[in-house]
């Protein structure tokens, strides 16, 4: 039975996400769970089935999986306009954070020693191992997959570039097909959408006119904000697995050229597990503290714009034709071996850069550990070790 379409008010959907921007913490699985408890639950948006199934979609794409749902809802509320109002709301808070967090570290970065500044980055240490432990025992739970995201991991070392976090994903999904086994994706509720299959069409068409050709046109021009435009275009469109991954094919694409050094990279990467809201908003903080203009408040929109434009497209280009997509083994099963090849990816930037720049005494692994064991065991809110370890950074100078 399709899910009805309800119209709604795109100012509602504004209030709703941006009640949840201010106070969602604890990444994209705790995202969920608060918009199952606000739009199943409280308010009657979306049936169970229905929300499960938009869930299963923004797994199945690449993006940030809890924006994307958040855009889902908000269109099938609201129309488009309930799409932007919905990512406006859940983004805007978080973005304005990270903007102002960017501002500060080029006026305060000296003023206390920079103590602080490598806390942050031992703290972003602590928060990728969790993310490679975590995603590595549900995405690689058997040796196939396993040694696929160890290959992986060895193609980014060796090609230290976007082409081989892309060769990487490649692999990844020519692997599934041809080792792992097919497996049919449970059955689902169709999803009823306020768009026809033209325009779905014509987004995704426009997905991939973008992502081949801004690098084409920014080569050609040779304009800076397109080139911005087009390395965080190409991050938001590659990124499966969840937000953290977008760590590496973000610093693939700032830090070789110069755009930002690697300690300001990840201080803002570990300054954004503090506030609430998506991880994506991590690259309005590169676009504001790059050195090379357009950065400020003008970097931070374009870089923001151009990350999360690839799931609005998304989203719009797959509603329409999900029942048939998720019943093709091939594709689920392609999915996985894309999945185990992300884990090889996250496990590489826990080496380079996270690692290389952050432990290099043992002072720093004492407190990437126990910032580890706050995490992974005591399940203390990321936004908390983040503080402590700054704080702790400070105390050891």
């Amino acid at each position: 039975m399709a899910e009805k379409t309800r119209k709604g008010s795109w100012l509602e959907v504004l209030r709703a996400f941006l009640k949840l921007g201010l106070s969602s913490f604890g990444g994209p699985v705790a995202h969920l769970g608060y918009f199952r408890a606000e739009f199943v639950a409280r308010r009657g948006w979306l049936s169970e089935p229905a929300y499960a199934d938009l869930v299963a979609l923004c797994q199945f794409l690449p993006g940030p999986a809890s924006s994307q749902v958040g855009i889902g809802i908000g269109l099938m509320h609201a129309g488009i306009p309930g799409a932007v109002a919905a990512w406006t709301g859940f983004t805007l808070p978080s973005a304005l954070a990270m903007v102002l967090f960017a501002y500060g570290v080029e006026r305060f970065a000296g003023a206390a020693g920079g103590g602080w500044l490598h806390g942050l980055k031992i703290a972003a240490v602590a928060v990728v191992a969790q993310a490679v432990w975590g995603m590595a025992q549900a995405l690689c739970p058997d040796r196939e997959r396993a040694t696929l995201a160890v290959l992986a991991t060895i193609v980014v070392l060796a090609v230290r570039t976007a082409w081989g976090q892309i060769g990487a994903i490649a692999l990844g999904a020519l692997a599934g097909l041809i080792l792992l086994p097919r497996t049919a994706a449970p059955p689902g509720t169709a999803l009823t959408v306020p768009i026809g299959r033209v325009f779905a069409l014509t987004c995704l068409a426009l997905f991939f006119a973008l992502l081949i050709g801004l690098p084409v046109l920014a080569a050609a021009v040779g304009n800076h904000a397109l080139e911005l435009a087009a390395s965080f275009y190409r991050s938001g469109s590659l990124v499966f697995g969840g937000g953290h991954v977008v760590l590496p094919l973000l610093q693939a694409s700032v830090v070789p050229p110069g755009w930002i050094g690697d300690d300001a990279f990840l201080a803002g990467y570990g300054a954004a597990q503090a506030v609430p809201g998506p991880l994506f908003t991590f690259s309005a903080y590169l676009g504001a503290a790059m050195g090379p203009p357009p950065n400020g408040w003008a970097g931070a929109i374009i870089c923001l714009l151009a990350v999360f434009l690839p799931s609005f497209l998304l989203v719009f280009g797959a509603l329409p034709f999900w029942a048939q997509l998720r019943e093709r083994p091939a594709a689920q099963t392609a999915l996985r071996g894309v999945n185990a090849a992300v884990v090889g990816l996250l496990l590489a930037a826990l080496y380079q850069p996270v690692w290389t720049s952050a432990i290099g005494r043992p002072a720093d692994f004492a407190l990437g550990v126990t910032a580890f064991l706050l995490l992974a065991m005591w399940r203390t809110p990321p936004w908390l070790v983040v503080v402590l370890a700054a704080l702790a950074g400070q105390l050891i100078g």
